[in-house]
C-alpha cells in the first residue's frame, strides 16, 4: 500500500520505531517522495514550508550505490553526510534528490540497518526499476522533528501532507 501511494506521486510520511538523534532523516521520522517526478522539490517544499531552492537527499538500497553515484570506492553511505557526484543520466532519472552541481547527499539503505525501510524500497524499486526514494526530515520549516503520533496528525492535517503511516500500527491516516 505505502508504495502505491508513492508511486501514484503522493507524499508518505514515516513514523516508525523510536524518534532520530541529530539533524538528518535516517527513515524513523521521514517524509518520503517519488524522486523520478520532476515537480517533487516544489511539492515537498510545499508540505515543509521551505524555500523553493532548497534541496533534498535522497534513499538508495545500498547494493544499487555505486549503480548511481561516483563513491570513490566508498560502498556504503549511512547517515546522509556526503554528497556524491551522480552517474550521467541519473539527474534526468531522479531530478528531485539531485542537486544543481550534479551530486546528492544520499543515505544507502540495508536490510540489516533498516529493515523496514529496505523492504519499502525494495518494493518500490521491483515495482518500477527506481531503486531510490527523496527523504527528508518529518517536520515544517523551523520546527523540530516530530515526536509523537499527535505530532504527526497535526502536521498532516495542517499541511499538504497526503499520508503518514505509523509502523507499530501498520496504519496509514490520510489528509
Amino acid at each position: 500500500m505505502l508504495c502505491d501511494l508513492l508511486i501514484s506521486q503522493k507524499s508518505v510520511a514515516i513514523f516508525e520505531g523510536n524518534p532520530e538523534v541529530g539533524p538528518r532523516a535516517l527513515g524513523h521520522r521521514s517524509i518520503l517522495f517519488d524522486p523520478r517526478n520532476k515537480d517533487c522539490k516544489g511539492i515537498v517544499n510545499k508540505i515543509k514550508k521551505r524555500e523553493w531552492y532548497r534541496p533534498f537527499a535522497g534513499i538508495i538500497l545500498e547494493e544499487k550505490f555505486s549503480d548511481y553515484f561516483q563513491t570513490c570506492g566508498i560502498k556504503k553511505s549511512k547517515y546522509m553526510t556526503i554528497s556524491f557526484e551522480c552517474i550521467d543520466g541519473v539527474n534526468e532519472f531522479v531530478p528531485g534528490i539531485i542537486h544543481v552541481d550534479n551530486t546528492c547527499r544520499i543515505q544507502t539503505v540495508s536490510h540489516e540497518d533498516n529493515p523496514f525501510l529496505y523492504e519499502l524500497l525494495k518494493h518500490f524499486y521491483d515495482k518500477t526499476g527506481c531503486p531510490m526514494l527523496l527523504n527528508t526530515s518529518f517536520n515544517s520549516a523551523g520546527e523540530p522533528l516530530i515526536q509523537t503520533k499527535k505530532d504527526a496528525l497535526t502536521m498532516l492535517y495542517s499541511s499538504d501532507l497526503d499520508a503518514v503511516y505509523f509502523n507499530d500500527q501498520k496504519k496509514i491516516f490520510f489528509s
